[in-house]
């Protein structure tokens, strides 16, 4: 084991000279700064009006007639019937907001609904959104929200005429449960990232509320706490539309660029290093809300791959000579299966061929895939690299597993499960390894402070280990024990 840490150590000073003070790097993620995550600060939503009707927002439609949930025959491809008696995926659709009434309605298998020019028939065949017949204005009843009916574009309501027909062709305005324009909505999932909050805003309020929120979240106070604290380095989640800075698509906003600059301003300041961590990729590699996914579909692939790798060269040729850049990890948290492991190796080459361009020094981070893949699946492809290492994300939450696990239960998982996970990947003459997330918070119910105490410092100890280091998640969060900086000041942790 020593022979092994002595490699890492001699590896990584090869690399980066100018970081081995700094190695391994004690590090916190600047969670829900620069890519939002609704979770983590609530309030920022309050202002939007309709803000349970947001991009991804998943609904189903109960027709008060017939009893039965509107349903995308097939998944989609063909007409829309009112034949069911429960919801599952195919009675699912997915809100695309246009503003805080109208909305595309996404089906199973990604087709859009719509009237057809003949008959008023409503159906999913559409490939696109950009159709105004398309569009459909969710029309609330004022005494109960989830009363619903829906107006299309012709300027008719959509009604179930029988389960086997629906279409758009009802001009009635009442409010019955026999009336078979009414629908009982039912929110069954809501998203709340980037994409919700700067298109549920809109383009004149988003840039304003976005920019309060870049300057008052993370500030050179913040640095200075955390450098004072223990900590040497930042891992700062990016979204893809950085790189597009100052006018990127909508509806994302401009100015996030200006605050990573700060970043870099503030950590030469005192002393820290910074790991840009590209967390939100074009097209979305997981699904999730942090990576900005517009209605939860994983849609990042082969075809994507030039785009973001744009992004890493952007980055790159930015920061490369920057004394505080210590990496730039090429993706947060793929999903498998949904991400092949070809395409991401593929992806995982042209990004770090893209820093290296501008940087020998500089480390490239590649994130093993979330779900069920094999921790070593890039070990062998990473050997072959110089300066890179493998992050790993350990949460003793998400799973069913840990649901029933008692505190000290959890404290023994990491000592004992955790250290072997770490040690699979901790490899000599390999990449260096990298707990670029992890957490004091558990499933467990009314623990102690001790409890707490003792968990953080089983992770601290274990992931310790990690030959380029760790970082907890996050420095700031609504939830206390998510919160490092909390934690700190609350004596929960000491680093």
């Amino acid at each position: 084991m020593a022979y092994y840490f002595l490699v890492s150590a001699f590896l990584f000073f090869l690399c980066a000279p100018s970081l081995s003070l700094a190695q391994p790097f004690k590090a916190v993620n600047l969670g829900n700064w620069l890519v939002t995550e609704g979770w983590m600060k609530p309030s920022l939503y309050d202002g939007i009006p309709n803000n349970d009707l947001l991009d991804g927002t998943q609904v189903q439609f109960l027709s008060t007639k017939l009893q039965k949930y509107l349903c995308s025959e097939n998944g989609g491809g063909t007409v829309l019937v009112a034949n069911r008696t429960s919801a599952s995926g195919w009675e699912t659709f997915r809100l695309w907001r246009i503003n805080e009434t109208y909305f595309n309605f996404r089906v199973f298998n990604k087709q859009f609904v719509g009237v057809e020019d003949q008959g008023n028939k409503i159906t999913a065949v559409a490939d696109n959104a950009g159709n105004p017949q398309t569009i459909f204005q969710i029309i609330r009843n004022n005494d109960d929200q989830n009363r619903v009916r829906l107006q299309a574009s012709n300027g008719q309501f959509l009604q179930a005429m029988s389960e086997t027909e629906v279409t758009a062709d009802y001009v009635g305005s009442g409010w019955d449960d026999s009336d078979p324009s009414v629908f009982k909505m039912t929110i069954v999932k809501t998203l709340r990232g980037e994409y919700q909050l700067t298109n549920g805003y809109g383009p004149d309020k988003a840039p304003e509320v976005m920019q309060d929120h870049w300057n008052s979240y993370i500030t050179d106070d913040d640095f200075s706490f955390m450098s004072a604290n223990g900590l040497n380095a930042v891992r700062i989640p990016v979204g893809w539309w950085i790189a597009s800075d100052p006018t990127p698509p909508k509806p994302f906003v401009g100015g996030s660029l200006n605050a990573l600059d700060n970043a870099f301003t503030w950590a030469q300041k005192y002393g820290m290093k910074i790991i840009v961590d590209l967390h939100a990729v074009q097209g979305s590699q997981n699904g999730n809300d942090h990576s900005a996914t517009r209605d939860g579909y994983l849609e990042w692939g082969d075809s994507k791959i030039e785009d973001t790798v744009a992004v890493i060269d952007f980055l790159a040729a930015r920061y490369a000579d920057n004394p505080s850049l210590a990496a730039i990890e090429l993706m947060n948290e793929p999903n498998a299966p949904g991400v092949n492991l070809d395409t991401l190796m593929a992806y995982y080459r042209a990004g770090y061929d893209a820093v290296r361009k501008h940087s020998e020094n500089a480390y490239v981070i590649l994130s093993n895939r979330l779900g069920p893949a094999d921790a070593k699946e890039l070990l062998s492809f990473a050997s072959g690299l110089n300066c890179v290492a493998i992050d790993v994300h350990y949460y003793n939450l998400f799973s069913d597993s840990f649901s029933n696990m008692n505190a000290q239960q959890n404290i023994d998982y990491i000592y004992n499960q955790r250290s072997s996970d770490l040690s699979t990947v901790n490899t000599a003459n390999g990449p260096l390894t990298f707990v670029g997330e992890w957490t004091g918070e558990w499933a467990v119910q009314g623990a102690a402070m001790q409890d707490y105490q003792n968990f953080g410092k089983a992770q601290l100890e274990v992931y310790g280990r990690a030959t380029f280091g760790w970082a907890y998640w996050a420095y700031k969060c609504a939830s206390d024990h998510w919160s490092l900086k909390w934690m700190i000041e609350n004596d929960y942790i000491k680093l």
